[in-house]
């Protein structure tokens, strides 16, 4: 036919490097710099949230969620464009100005200056501001969803049948430029935050974060648009999806009407819909409906990370120093290694085996490998359990006690009984289930209640002659992104001013607790000041996660020896399972994710029809969209007590949807829709030709039956008999 004629000469057109269509390098070239402006843009936009626009953070995060599960929704939008109306290219290169245009309103949403009008730091008009920053995600969201889908099912289209190799490695090259994309931009874009900028005052540079996405989205655009002449552009064939789902409607309505036995069963239940539909478009939805069936079981696979497991660990390698969140960052270096040796090396070797590796063999091995990585989770975990502090329970209250009198204290608390040496604390916090009575030295015993589900430190202070408890609220959880939770306690006869970096504790007056800070790991200068101007400085070096209340004793002085004056109580250890046990969980899920998500986008573009490659891509992204929304169902409604707990049911969730999927691998049977849409495309024209065969021997047997009765009959009774054999002929 024409239009694979057509296909034939533009894949003609495009030039090949080592059987490579030259094309596919400006679309991974443009795979990447999207990427970059999409994780680039993502990776502060929490803090942007937060910092700029001063959301609080439930709302920060529920605007974060609900803008990346967006993203991920779009693209069924995107697909149905693309295959329906203007096709891939066309979409693609409408889509990316459009999320290009976002990008650039996002940065400009992110000047403060624009609306500082007092020039004193702060936006004056900060609805300008939001209302920006919305209009620019909902186009970030539109352009970034409705391009994903197409990209892939493009550049699988640059292909001959004859390249079904190359194409299998251009998925893997494919896969290759989205993690490149993102891990330069997730260390890159943060460090762009960071700098100060502004025309009237200095802020965090947040339009720079934001403007320099936006400039690689215009670069991956203009690469895109470069290669226009090299592509093989298939056109697009109508409202496929309208055609799609109408059809289906109709074989379920056509199904039940012939349900009784009297009707004879057909091989397939779409067959049902041959009464109104061709053989072709039913063959074709035969095709999506058997990989769509498959894709049941695979949102499960798109588990969580481990970010919050990190927190409760120690990110010091001695020469680098890795933050709970930059742990991420473990993932795309490995698929980066991975890729090429999975590539080069594992699947040649299977091959010389002559094992049969199947795609589909393949996506189970990867839930089999995710599987494990979370088993690999629960056993890090439960390590991790050991070390962590024991806090009390919804029924229970804590207490640890400071003395602050310049002599030795015995102190009984319910069933305990201590002595605490001046200036120091009992080392571990006590457990009460109920009220207790509580002796200091030889003074008058009293009941103490504490409220349930709290820790406190009582200070003991020298009240006249008797000592007096002082009691402050402590923290009940580990300090959040491994940082360390830093207060002081202010014995000292005057007020005190202390602060580290830019942080305030503010004026801590005698006898009182200064407010937590949160201190990052590394070395900490605080510095402590009297309202005389005297500054004392205190160093300090943290590790991840832990809590210290530092005591000025009442015999602090300042001075070059005002270090001395200075007591630290640990309430919380500090992490001290290391990182790099996360190391072989990571590897796991990446090993499983490379041998899965790169098979699946292969085996999703090679199994789809050609008028719906988009749409099955489509298909593949809201299984990682469902995925997402299931994994916070399940850790929601599971409520388990245990983060290890958690992490084996998701383990044995994948095994089970792993074993599901290999019995409905079992039983597919794999397409080549190339060669079933021929076969069809034959059908067609042979069953036309022989209709109009048909219709020419009658029209041929009308006439000679005219010509028979004119030279016999008179002209007056002709007409009539005429209009009878017509009339014949037709019926």
């Amino acid at each position: 036919s024409a239009d694979i004629e057509g296909k034939k000469k533009a894949k003609g057109k495009s030039a090949t490097v080592c059987g490579y269509p030259i094309s596919i390098f400006f679309i991974v070239v443009n795979e990447f710099c999207e990427r970059f402006s999409y994780y680039g843009m993502r990776a502060v936009l929490v803090l942007y949230f937060k910092y700029f626009l001063r959301w609080d953070d439930d709302f920060a995060t529920t605007i974060y969620h609900t803008f990346v599960a967006l993203c991920y929704l779009t693209p069924i939008l995107g697909a149905i464009v693309a295959d329906s109306w203007l096709g891939k290219f066309k979409t693609i290169i409408y889509l990316s100005i459009v999320y290009a245009l976002g990008q650039v309103i996002l940065a400009v949403s992110a000047i403060h200056d624009i609306t500082d009008a007092n020039k004193d730091g702060t936006p004056d008009n900060m609805g300008f501001h939001v209302a920006l920053s919305m209009v620019g995600l909902i186009l970030i969201a539109l352009g970034t969803g409705g391009i994903k889908p197409c990209v892939a099912a493009f550049g699988g289209d640059q292909f001959g049948d004859h390249q079904e190799k190359q194409r299998s490695t251009f998925f893997s090259i494919f896969y290759l430029s989205i993690n490149a994309g993102s891990l330069l931009s997730t260390v890159i874009t943060p460090i762009l935050r960071a700098q100060e900028c502004g025309i009237h005052t200095q802020q965090k540079c947040y339009p720079l974060a934001f403007g320099v996405p936006a400039a690689l989205m215009v670069v991956a655009l203009i690469v895109f648009i470069v290669g226009s002449g090299m592509y093989n552009k298939t056109a697009p064939q109508g409202n496929i999806m309208v055609k799609v789902c109408r059809c289906i409607g109709f074989a379920i309505k056509n199904r039940f009407r012939h349900r009784s036995s009297q009707y004879p069963k057909r091989a397939h239940w779409m067959d049902w819909a041959e009464e109104k539909y061709d053989k072709l478009l039913i063959a074709q939805v035969k095709m999506v409906l058997k990989v769509l069936f498959l894709y049941i079981p695979l949102p499960m696979f798109w588990g969580s990370r481990w970010t919050l497991q990190a927190t409760t660990m120690n990110g010091d390698f001695g020469i680098l120093i890795i933050q709970p969140d930059q742990m991420q960052t473990v993932n795309p270096i490995l698929i980066l290694i991975l890729v090429p040796i999975m590539d080069s090396i594992i699947y040649p070797l299977i091959a010389k085996c002559k094992l049969n590796f199947t795609p589909l063999k393949r996506m189970t091995v990867g839930m089999f490998f995710a599987a494990l990585a979370f088993v690999a989770a629960a056993l890090v975990q439960i390590q991790i359990d050991q070390t962590l502090p024991k806090f009390p329970s919804s029924n229970e209250g804590q207490a640890k006690f400071i003395n602050m009198m310049n002599k030795s204290l015995p102190i009984k608390a319910g069933a305990n009984q201590f002595m605490l040496e001046s200036f120091t604390a009992n080392e571990d916090y006590l457990t009460f289930d109920k009220p207790f009575e509580l002796i200091l030295g030889d003074g008058i015993p009293e009941m103490v209640s504490l409220s349930d589900g709290t820790r406190n430190t009582m200070v003991i202070v020298q009240d006249g002659v008797q000592p007096r408890p002082i009691a402050f609220k402590d923290i009940t959880s580990k300090p959040e992104q491994g940082a360390n939770a830093i207060r002081f306690l202010n014995g000292f006869a005057s007020t005190v001013n202390v602060t580290v970096r830019n942080e305030d504790f503010g004026d801590i007056v005698t006898n009182n607790m200064s407010k937590y800070i949160a201190v990052p790991q590394g070395n900490a200068e605080f510095l402590i000041r009297n309202n005389a101007g005297q500054v004392c400085v205190y160093n300090q070096k943290f590790g991840f996660g832990s809590s210290y209340t530092y005591i000025i004793t009442p015999t602090f002085a300042f001075g070059p020896n005002c270090q001395e004056g200075i007591r630290p109580v640990l309430d919380i250890r500090p992490n001290s399972i290391h990182m790099a046990w996360q190391i072989p969980q990571y590897f796991l899920i990446t090993a499983g994710e490379v041998v899965f998500s790169v098979t699946g986008l292969e085996f999703s573009y090679s199994q789809a029809p050609s008028n719906m490659k988009s749409v099955l891509q489509a298909g593949w992204l809201l299984t990682v969209a469902v995925g997402n929304i299931i994994v916070l169902i399940v850790a929601e409604a599971a409520t388990l007590p245990d983060q290890w707990a958690e992490y084996i049911l998701f383990a044995s969730l994948l095994v089970l949807v792993c074993i599901i999927f290999a019995i409905m691998a079992y039983f597919y049977t794999y397409i080549d829709p190339t060669k079933i849409e021929a076969q069809f495309a034959q059908k067609e024209p042979d069953e036309k030709q022989k209709r109009k065969s048909l219709e020419m021997a009658r029209k041929d047997s009308v006439e000679h039956y005219k010509g028979d009765r004119r030279s016999s009959d008179s002209s007056s009774d002709s007409s009539s008999d005429e209009d009878d054999v017509i009339q014949q002929s037709k019926m």
